[in-house]
């Protein structure tokens, strides 16, 4: 997998990944659902669910309280703000800007946030694979410092050249931060197989060869081509790809699992947890 960076004034002509679908999302508040896995999830799983967070104003117990998952992992990328989580696990901590958090649900778990302004954060779902969906939940907090970098990329999950994620996460997949300057170009060649590809904007403007804008998430053709890029402007973006999923995707409220048994257990465990911390008094 190689990863090339350039800067020059010429436009973007190249032969790579064309974009087969594109969208806005679809605004709760401060937080804008860009994927959900009954509907683009379907397209670009494990990728199955995408939030994109940009706002001036403190994200509470209100809109991030206490719930539960299984079945999943979420990463959740804070770029700029800060915020603190914990998790039924006992597992608590503070993000500063730039840092990641991994919380890998397996058969169940409960967790919440809340964040100090002004915010721009990801959190995405990954549809676990079968020998991890009802594994015991466990998660891995790393700070900026500690995110490996193969030039403009910062490896989140999966690796980039040398630059290998930390991070326990399935195999096949890969998921970027990527930061490019006005008229840079950059090519980036995803390993054998990953067929899945997609980007969401969070700042700036591209090309891909075709525009994608702020707030835009947009899906590359099913394929293991390169992905071409050019910034029209100074631009932050995630860049997902990966082995694609194969299987259905059996959804709960807030559970994604392979099977409507393994979706059972899922539920019937996050049940159980739920009930301890309400007699804990953590839930009302």
């Amino acid at each position: 997998m190689n990863a090339i960076v350039q800067t020059l004034s010429a436009p973007v002509v190249g032969a790579g990944r064309s974009v087969v679908f594109r969208t806005r999302g679809h605004a709760h508040g401060p937080v804008v659902r860009m994927v959900s896995p009954s509907d683009v999830g379907q397209m670009i799983k494990p990728f199955v669910f995408l939030d994109l967070i940009d706002t001036q104003h403190a994200i509470g117990q209100q809109g991030y309280g206490w719930h539960p998952h299984s079945g999943i992992a979420t990463l959740t990328l804070l770029m700029d703000g800060q915020c603190h989580y914990a998790e039924s696990t006992d597992h608590e901590g503070t993000m500063e800007a730039g840092d990641i958090e991994w919380m890998s649900a397996g058969r169940g778990v409960w967790h919440t946030g809340f964040g100090i302004p002004p915010i721009k954060a990801f959190q995405l779902w990954i549809a676990l694979p079968a020998e991890r969906e009802l594994a015991p939940a466990f998660s891995h907090h790393l700070s900026v410092n500690e995110i490996p970098s193969d030039g403009p990329v910062r490896v989140l999950l999966g690796r980039s050249g040398e630059a290998v994620s930390p991070i326990n996460a399935p195999s096949g997949i890969n998921y970027f931060v990527v930061e490019l300057k006005a008229g840079q170009r950059w090519t980036y060649q995803p390993p054998q197989g990953y067929r899945v590809g997609w980007i969401a904007v969070m700042d700036g403007s591209l090309h891909t060869p075709e525009p994608v804008d702020k707030g835009e998430l947009a899906v590359f053709d099913h394929s293991d081509a390169a992905i071409e890029f050019e910034a029209t402007a100074d631009v932050r973006f995630v860049l997902g790809t990966a082995i694609p999923h194969p299987h259905d995707l059996h959804l709960g409220s807030y559970s994604v699992h392979t099977s409507s048994a393994a979706l059972m257990e899922g539920e019937c465990e996050i049940a159980r947890i739920g009930s301890e911390l309400r007699a804990k008094g953590v839930l009302r």
